[in-house]
């Protein structure tokens, strides 16, 4: 996984892993959790990795987006 750079300093985000279909994101409590395609959307996914990759506004996202649309 990739540390997640927490520009705004207060994030729940520690790290992701994004992959062709998917990010894996893992939140400071140590939890991972899997966004897919399938589970979230393909433009939901595609946002959130670049979100990830600019490290700014993934938790936010995340929780105003696709809170619930994990898979695991």
């Amino acid at each position: 996984m990739t540390a997640y750079r927490n520009t705004g300093g207060n994030s729940g985000v520690a790290a992701f892993e994004c992959g062709s279909d998917y990010i894996k994101v893992q939140f400071s409590t140590g939890a991972v959790y899997l966004y897919t395609y399938q589970s979230a959307g393909r433009s939901n996914i595609e946002h959130m990795k670049v979100l990830a990759k600019n490290g700014s506004g993934l938790n936010a996202f995340i929780n105003t987006t696709v809170r619930s649309l994990y898979v695991k």
